[in-house]
């Protein structure tokens, strides 16, 4: 036992395997880092071209294709460290063939996400960066892989689907958003008069407003009740960018009008105050 652990050849042979294994791994993770960069570098400057390409496309194609290469990079240094531990590797694949074929009919499942995430990416149904809702979840899909999708709400959540269950998208980025903007009047105000001034301050929306792509548009009154009048502003916007100028809006109109003495609803109470005599005066006429 002694002299086995003594054999010098031994060691020699542990140490070349430990050493090709080494090489292997470190020649792997420096491929991979580098083919991810050529990847990155080589879509920035499609993107920069004089060519308007699809912005959205090419990031999502980006982050498929450095999957794809992580994941071949990855079994080539796998079959590379068997083959250095002298594992027939050919006998494997053989098998693997005939294993793959038993594990596709119980990976129904599997099957049906890489299928799923092809047509997603190859029909460009929503790229990375897209703000969607998917079933029940909304927010910003971070990721798009041929197995899985994800995307993160914009409190924080991060919700992964299987792509085979991505049954129902809507997708918000594709086109222009309309941002609306309800604002309420006093039923003593002069309704002309607060046209009017609204009609003044949508001159100044989209020159001020460089997510407002055309000129915002005064709809007319929406809703009445009881203590307020409802008039109704439209403004369409650059994809997603509606929320932002809603509130913007908002502001800037409540100021606008502040400054020309237009009244905003506010609750109203009315008291009637009724003296002991007044009542039995009122009882002697009946």
């Amino acid at each position: 036992m002694i002299a086995k652990l003594m054999d010098e050849e031994m060691w020699l042979a542990i140490s070349g395997t430990a050493l090709r294994v080494i090489l292997i791994a470190v020649g792997a993770y420096i491929l991979t880092r580098v083919m991810r960069i050529i990847i990155r570098k080589s879509f920035s400057v499609r993107l920069r071209g004089p060519i308007k390409t699809n912005g959205r496309r090419h990031q999502t194609l980006s982050k498929l294709l450095e999957n794809i290469v992580t994941y071949v990079i990855g079994f080539m240094a796998l079959v590379a460290i068997l083959s250095a531990f002298s594992v027939n590797i050919s006998g494997i694949i053989a098998g693997a063939g005939v294993v793959g074929l038993a594990v596709g009919f119980g990976a129904q499942n599997l099957v049906r996400d890489v299928i799923t995430g092809f047509f997603i990416i190859f029909e460009d149904q929503f790229s990375v960066g897209d703000y969607v809702r998917i079933n029940q979840a909304e927010g910003t899909v971070q990721e798009i892989g041929l197995r899985t999708t994800k995307v993160q709400a914009w409190t924080g959540e991060l919700f992964i689907f299987p792509n085979g269950m991505v049954t129902e998208v809507v997708n918000f980025s594709l086109h222009n958003s309309i941002a609306v903007v309800d604002l309420s009047v006093s039923h003593d105000s002069d309704l002309a008069k607060v046209e009017r001034l609204i009609l003044e301050f949508l001159e100044t929306v989209q020159p001020t407003y460089e997510e407002v792509i055309s000129p915002a548009e005064l709809l007319g009154v929406q809703n009445m009740t009881a203590t307020e009048v409802v008039m109704r502003l439209t403004a369409e916007t650059l994809p997603m960018q509606h929320f932002a100028v809603s509130r913007r809006m908002r502001r800037d109109l409540k100021e606008f009008l502040d400054q020309r003495g237009v009244e905003l609803p506010y609750p109203r109470m009315v008291v009637m105050h009724r003296e002991p005599g007044d009542a039995a005066a009122m009882n002697a006429t009946k």
